[in-house]
């Protein structure tokens, strides 16, 4: 096999893949190895990993009884399609019955988060009998057509929108669309969803989806009585309540199994992929019985389900549920979001500390609460410099998005919490 030589990394990228294939970094990073909270770069340089490849390495990189159960299915079966059934398949099918919140109970697995959205908005319009859905600005809810008429952000969005989907107010606290400040704003931006419905629809609408927390929009936390305003609105228009849980499940946000809980609501339609599987390809949708029921049309995947992302899934839900996850979370998180509390009392330019658990946004800004995107540039390049790797998203591209895998140590987050003081420092310095 032909070696690729670290300093060629830039010209295989610009000459072997497409455009759209972004990178973080002036110069991209291959990585490697990785264990637990930590990864190795091509150069053998070590990294605590604060990002868990997109909040998906759920129990940490090569967690040994995941890493064993899929090894040992390969060797059994590594693929049967959907036209034949598999036990760990079954197996998985039952196992999120059983944790789901209310009455959730019937699956169909496909391979990757958005198209388990489609299945998602597929199955609504199949019960309601009706075709249009409300999303929320600044979501973000995958990479196909579909995906992206959902998603509200212009940036990934790259063909024109389909017909039937408009977008509400989200509830971006800190940047209030009706210049309000909760709690006095009486969630304005929930309760405007009732004139949404009258003005931009028919009045009959088939679903609303949301994100508990909303990932690429820069982990936007909504107010306590958000969802429950929200969904009494839409389920009074006929619409079901879609929850796309593929960033905040399985313990992410914290306490609970998934980030909906939090708010006191039970979706009609869960939507799952990322952490489920600590990275294998996976995405399931489970809905209550009656919406799954209405789903009759002749339908196939060819790699849904399949016995290795199954498994890997089963055994995700074991290191989960025995190592009693979402409660560490819980507990390193606070650590973690005291930490970063604590430097933006320290510097201005960080605007806001926001989330729950071990998904935690921290806004940058410059004067008068300015979105700051190159500084979020440069604070990552610097983070990079001092061994922690982050992300970054928001409209305006200047959220840090920090979610280690939710097994990171009480160390590791102090580790990681002075690494990033040391950027702090070094931005402050003009650096």
């Amino acid at each position: 096999m032909v070696q690729i030589n670290p300093a060629e990394v830039s010209r295989w990228k610009e000459t072997y893949l497409f455009p759209n294939v972004r990178t973080y970094y002036s110069q991209p990073l291959v990585l490697v190895k990785g264990q637990g909270a930590r990864v190795w770069d091509a150069n053998g340089r070590e990294y605590l990993d604060f990002f868990g490849g997109i909040l998906t390495v759920s129990v940490g990189h090569a967690h040994p009884r995941v890493a064993e159960a899929v090894c040992r299915q390969v060797r059994e079966m590594m693929h049967t399609s959907t036209c034949y059934l598999n036990e760990p398949m079954l197996k998985l099918a039952r196992r999120l019955a059983e944790i789901t919140p209310g009455r959730l109970e019937k699956c169909f697995f496909t391979n990757s988060g958005t198209e388990a959205i489609e299945t998602a908005i597929m199955a609504a319009c199949l019960y309601t009998g009706r075709q249009e859905v409300i999303a929320l600005r600044h979501s973000y809810h995958g990479r196909s057509h579909l995906a992206t008429t959902l998603t509200g952000n212009a940036a990934w969005r790259t063909a024109g929108p389909l017909p039937g989907v408009v977008h509400a107010h989200n509830a971006y606290c800190y940047r209030c669309a009706f210049g309000l400040s909760y709690p006095a704003c009486d969630v304005a931006c929930a309760q405007d969803i009732e004139e949404l419905i009258r003005t931009t629809t028919t009045g009959e609408v088939a679903a609303f989806i949301a994100e508990p927390i909303q990932g690429v929009g820069g982990f936007i936390t909504p107010p306590p009585e958000y969802f429950r305003v929200a969904v009494e609105i839409v389920r009074r228009h006929g619409g079901v309540f879609i929850c796309d849980e593929v960033q905040t499940g399985f313990g992410r946000t914290g306490k609970y199994m998934f980030g909906i809980e939090h708010w006191g609501v039970e979706p009609d339609i869960m939507v799952f992929a990322k952490g489920l599987a600590n990275g294998a390809p996976i995405g399931a949708t489970i809905a209550v019985p009656e919406v799954a029921d209405a789903c009759t049309n002749y339908s196939i995947s060819t790699f849904g389900g399949n016995p290795v992302s199954t498994t890997a899934a089963l055994a995700t839900l074991e290191v989960l549920v025995d190592g009693a996850v979402p409660e560490h979370v819980d507990r390193v998180g606070s650590l973690l979001f005291e930490g970063l509390q604590k430097l933006a009392e320290q510097y201005r330019f960080i605007g806001e500390v926001r989330g729950k658990g071990l998904m935690v946004g921290v806004e940058l800004v410059g004067e008068d609460r300015s979105p700051a995107p190159d500084l979020t540039n440069r604070f990552m390049e610097c983070a990079r410099e001092e061994g922690v790797l982050v992300g970054k998203g928001g409209l305006y591209g200047n959220v840090l998005r920090i979610a280690p895998p939710m097994t990171v140590g009480e160390q590791e987050v102090a580790e990681a919490v002075d690494r990033l003081g040391c950027v702090c420092r070094r931005l402050a310095a003009g650096a």
